[in-house]
């Protein structure tokens, strides 16, 4: 299974580094030198990285073959991908990585139907589950200990306790304006940005 683990930002310095976009809850593991990541598009890898290191709190990288500030620039906006075992789960039983999460059942603590999971969007202060309701509109809700309160993965649904407004009709929001990032990000907790988990 591909997962996007990152997405490459500005060149940085002349010497071929990139700031990358951590979407993933395991960079020391996904984004460690050595590591051979599909791109999407495709035609610009795979690319492997050479080397890695934090500077003012983000994360550089460079990659084999790419020396210089024009080159490092050229991969800009290009996501990394992973490929993972479907298998494999999160060390930490309190996370999720997205593919969990896609197509489980919500409902609310008293059983009533919500809908059902599309896709997790990952911002920078927080993650929210886009929710598909039954009459084909969605919402968004965010992913976080109080408001989604079970994760069940034997029964395939996620347990919900919204607060007043959130998943009634005043919270059917058009996603295309509240997030412009949609992207798998390797693991998700509640309560966890994608830059705090991977």
């Amino acid at each position: 299974m591909q997962l996007v683990v990152a997405r490459i930002g500005r060149a940085h310095g002349i010497k071929g580094e990139v700031t990358v976009e951590v979407r993933t809850d395991e960079p020391e593991l996904r984004l460690a030198p050595g590591a051979v990541l599909a791109t999407d598009p495709a035609s610009a890898g795979p690319l492997t990285i050479e080397t890695g290191r934090v500077h003012s709190g983000r994360l550089l990288l460079r990659f084999e073959g790419v020396r210089d500030r024009t080159a490092a620039e050229a991969l800009r906006n290009i996501l990394l991908i992973a490929e993972i075992d479907p298998e494999e789960l999160p060390e930490d039983e309190d996370e999720y990585y997205d593919h969990q999460l896609i197509d489980l059942d919500v409902v609310t603590e008293d059983g009533t139907e919500v809908g059902r999971i599309t896709e997790v969007s990952h911002l920078p202060s927080q993650d929210l589950l886009i929710v598909e309701r039954p009459d084909g509109t969605e919402v968004m809700i965010p992913f976080v200990g109080e408001i989604v309160t079970e994760v069940d993965l034997e029964e395939q649904r996620a347990v919900v306790a919204p607060p007043p407004g959130l998943i009634d009709d005043r919270s059917v929001l058009d996603r295309d304006e509240a997030t412009d990032a949609p992207g798998a990000s390797s693991r998700t907790s509640p309560g966890a940005s994608a830059e705090e988990e991977s």
